[in-house]
């Protein structure tokens, strides 16, 4: 009874306004929904273990993801040639509750490439296993470098030769190399080089930006950026990088199980990596996978830390909560925020992958899936692991897993990271707005489908349809479109206008990217003899976002009614959906 006095509520204040005109503007906004840093609202959560339902997630999705992180031990159709990794570990939160929390696999397996250990000498992984973070340690970097600008020793837009002299290179700013952005290559083998650690870092210092290249112009990932501001941060703390990180962010956040280069009595809870005769290290096993950082005696600004899900999940809270957790602070309010703006914005059509904040990658659908938004953010790192933190739905997510163990050619875990995001981020309900079913569109990737509401007649002037939307989708790679025909062959796009609470936007053509994670209700202007019309969304072969709903279809012109039940829908890719 409630939806179809809904509906005639509908048809009357849509009749009504076809009397004027269809599709009147919407209020004034300033073009489609975005999200910044200043609209995220920190909280003051305390990590404790709970269940999905007692913070109002769906525990199916989350059960799922034991499931999901246990079928990537074996070669799958998206990773068919090797396991993805030896084992991994998973810790899932929201609202501070850690609703999951598991190990997979082996963390250590292999004596050599293919050579596998016999079962007795085999290590499983656990939920304690301390994990070589590789990358994901340029974000401990970040804090340690952003905690001296607060104390008002490094401006960011200060040269990074004003505090290392021996840099050079007078136009490169500390946010350069925060950002990837100052034109250093990528990668350069220091450790094959040069012979000792001082000339690896001496020359890592001098390395000259690439030819043609202009510090802000352009986006190159690189280590060797991250190298120099770990120096940065020894040279203005007047403490070592291993120091600086444990006094300033692992000390004050009891992070017990982080630290680089970690003893020899911690050898057993340590995940294994990657074998690697071609530099004398046979299997590596409880020292840093990253051959420059080990040849700098296992300390650097790009990796070497070593942590446990339960330690990071620390910093994500902290980080949640806008730089604090549990009364210990270890950056203003502020800063967080500064930290999450996407200062690469201007360089998204060249470099597509570009958006960053400071040390923080930004909306990376690559591996963040449908956890992205325009302010989630995380890091990834080459032996495995990832972090991802949605701000806006107070969750994050960690893997941590031996990818590399026992060579790094089997391949990324990518699929995995994105796999495991994915069914996190349905556990977050999409509910209709209005009780009752909304039409979803099916996770398909390479594909699209389409729903199509076949009109009880041709349209005539003034038509117009109404209906609920709501879109998450990978920007400019996923799209929808509403489109008509006057055949049901040849179909064209019609204009919409979306409106919802306080704000307003329209659209000539597809809509993609982040969608406000609301529901929008649109007005779509339809040309006369039109006899169908259908909502069609196009995925490429890898990420997601969580895809697009349609609920309460309408069509009608002046005439009367076009299309009210949506019994005839016809679906092919969409499922009817509760959440």
């Amino acid at each position: 009874m409630r939806r179809t006095s809904v509906l005639l509520c509908t048809v009357a204040c849509l009749v009504a306004s076809l009397g004027s005109r269809a599709g009147a503007a919407p209020p004034p906004a300033a073009g489609p929904p975005t999200v910044t840093p200043a609209e995220i609202t920190f909280r003051d959560d305390v990590l404790r273990a709970g269940a999905a339902g007692q913070v109002g997630l769906l525990p199916g999705p989350v059960a799922a993801l034991r499931d999901i992180a246990a079928s990537y031990l074996r070669p799958t159709p998206d990773h068919p040639d090797h396991p993805a990794y030896a084992g991994a570990t998973v810790l899932a939160a929201h609202e501070g509750v850690v609703v999951q929390r598991f190990a997979v696999g082996d963390a250590v397996r292999y004596a050599a490439i293919g050579v596998e250990l016999p079962p007795a000498e085999r290590r499983a992984a656990r939920v304690d296993t301390i994990y070589d973070v590789a990358s994901v340690s340029k974000l401990f970097t970040t804090i340690a470098l952003l905690q001296q600008v607060e104390a008002g020793r490094v401006a960011l837009d200060a040269p990074v030769a004003r505090y290392l002299p021996e840099f050079g290179k007078p136009t490169v700013t500390v946010r350069h190399l925060l950002t990837h952005t100052s034109g250093l290559p990528a990668f350069l083998p220091f450790y094959s080089l040069y012979p000792t650690p001082a000339q690896r870092l001496a020359a890592a210092l001098a390395t000259p930006v690439v030819d043609g290249t202009a510090p802000g112009k352009q986006y190159v990932y690189s280590d060797i950026g991250l190298i120099a501001l770990g120096v940065l941060v020894e040279r203005v703390s007047g403490k070592g990088l291993a120091r600086a990180v444990r006094d300033g962010i692992t000390g004050p956040l009891s992070m017990k199980d982080t630290r680089y280069n970690p003893p020899a009595a911690l050898r057993d809870r340590i995940a294994a990596t990657e074998y690697q005769p071609y530099v004398g290290r046979g299997m590596v096993h409880g020292e840093v996978h990253d051959e420059n950082a080990w040849a700098l005696g296992g300390v650097s600004g790009h990796a070497g830390l070593f942590s446990t899900v339960d330690d990071l999940s620390i910093l994500c809270q902290t980080l949640l909560n806008g730089g604090v957790y549990k009364g210990r602070r270890i950056l203003r309010e502020g800063t967080v925020r500064d930290t999450l703006v996407n200062y690469n914005a201007g360089l998204e059509l060249s470099y597509p992958d570009s958006d960053r904040g400071l040390g923080f990658e930004l909306g990376k659908h690559s591996y963040m899936d449908a956890m992205a938004s325009p302010v989630t953010f995380g890091h990834t790192g080459f032996t495995g692991t990832s972090v991802v933190v949605d701000p806006l739905s107070h969750s994050f997510l960690i893997l941590l897993s031996n990818r590399v163990h026992p060579d790094r050619a089997w391949g990324t875990n990518t699929v995995a990271r994105r796999a495991l995001a994915r069914s996190f981020a349905d556990a977050h309900p999409v509910r209709p707005p209005l009780g009752g079913r909304a039409w979803r569109t099916e996770r398909r990737d390479n594909s699209t489908v389409t729903l199509t509401a076949p009109l009880d007649r041709p349209a005539r002037d003034g038509a117009a349809a109404t209906f609920l939307l709501w879109y998450d989708t990978e920007p400019r790679y996923d799209a929808v479109s509403v489109e008509s025909s006057a055949d049901g062959a040849a179909w064209t796009t019609v204009p919409l206008a979306l409106r919802a609470p306080g704000r307003g936007f329209t659209a000539d053509g597809p809509l993609t990217g982040y969608g406000g994670r609301r529901w929008w209700q649109v007005t779509a202007s339809l040309p006369a003899g039109a006899t169908h019309l259908r909502w069609s969304y196009r995925t490429d072969v890898g990420a997601q976002g969580r895809g697009v709903y349609a609920d309460h279809i309408l069509a009608f012109d002046r005439h009367g009614a076009l299309f009210t039940d949506e019994a005839r829908l016809v679906a092919d890719g969409w499922v009817p959906a509760t959440t």
